[in-house]
């Protein structure tokens, strides 16, 4: 099992070291741009191994993609990250070109790779990727909704004054500040609803918090989170190596599911082997149908920036 990840910034690094930890994968490949950097990255995680208890090989490269080639999954981490005050969508034409050519490489070398898509502004970069390789959709993957719902998690343990092992919960909807749609509703606590816990204002608060979880780390942190993003991405790569058959809410492309079609935004997938191998349809109440509908418009919106 060869996974590459393209981006040796914080986050690339930081989902190669999740996936190293994890031992499950026999190579790890990191490409960057910067001459010496992703190779600077790869030594210092292989000199982690001996005390983390690893095998995985690590291997770091400088824009050569034959190092990458028979790769069964792709992490495209590249691209600008957030600033203060910078919205992902102000990211779109810097991070397109970026992401196009990453892709286009990583298929020339690895043409049955499972690509999955961290560059913001994510749902859009994800669809670019549709748009311009032709892949089939279960190999196609946004990232998004794994790391958002991570986040909302934390943010109702933290609520509940639960061990976050009690909770779970789901966030849909696009990777945006204003696109989530958190389902506070069916939001759980050891499998009883959260809301038989704390107050509907607490939980719309839980709600609030999260939609602004990724600015409000680049605000205390000057640049972009990568521990949770890096962790989000190596739960979905494990789960399609191990073939595990979990469900995530991923980015992946519509074609009637929900509503709605020709646009990817997160949904809950199932992730084995053949990448997204079902898309889950769940029964959303007319509010949450109303929250998704209007993130897709604002995903659309952002579509519309791109030069196809």
């Amino acid at each position: 099992m060869k996974i590459t990840v393209v981006g040796a910034g914080a986050v690339g690094a930081s989902c190669a070291e999740y996936i190293a930890i994890k031992d499950f994968a026999s190579e790890v490949v990191l490409l960057d741009i910067k001459e010496g950097y992703a190779e600077g990255k790869a030594m210092d995680l292989m000199q982690t191994a001996s005390l983390n208890g690893f095998d995985t090989k690590i291997t770091g490269t400088t824009g050569d993609y034959s190092k990458t080639a028979g790769s069964d999954i792709a992490v495209i981490t590249s691209g600008i990250p957030r600033k203060p005050g910078m919205t992902r969508e102000e990211l779109i034409g810097i991070n397109a070109g970026i992401v196009k050519t990453v892709s286009s490489n990583l298929i020339e070398h690895s043409p049955n790779a499972i690509i999955i898509v961290v560059s913001n502004p994510m749902d859009t970069m994800t669809y670019l990727v549709h748009k311009t390789t032709n892949l089939p959709k279960n190999r196609i993957i946004g990232m998004g909704g794994a790391l958002d719902s991570a986040r909302f998690k934390y943010r109702l343990a933290e609520a509940l004054g639960a061990p976050i092992s009690d909770v779970d919960g789901m966030v849909i909807g696009g990777h945006s500040d204003k696109g989530m749609v958190p389902l506070t509703r069916l939001a759980t606590r050891n499998s009883v609803p959260v809301s038989e816990f704390i107050s509907e204002d607490r939980l719309e608060q839980v709600a609030a918090d999260t939609k602004v979880g990724g600015a409000t780390l680049t605000k205390l942190l000057g640049t972009s989170a990568w521990y949770a993003p890096g962790a989000a991405v190596s739960g979905l790569v494990q789960a399609i190596a191990c073939d595990q058959k979990k469900i995530f809410p991923c980015s992946t492309l519509l074609e009637g599911e929900y509503g709605l079609n020709d646009l990817c935004i997160g949904t809950p997938v199932v992730l084995g082997r053949n990448g997204i191998e079902k898309i889950v349809e769940i029964t959303l109440s007319d509010e949450e149908k109303a929250k998704l509908a209007e993130s897709a418009e604002g995903v659309k919106k952002t579509n519309g920036l791109l030069e196809l």
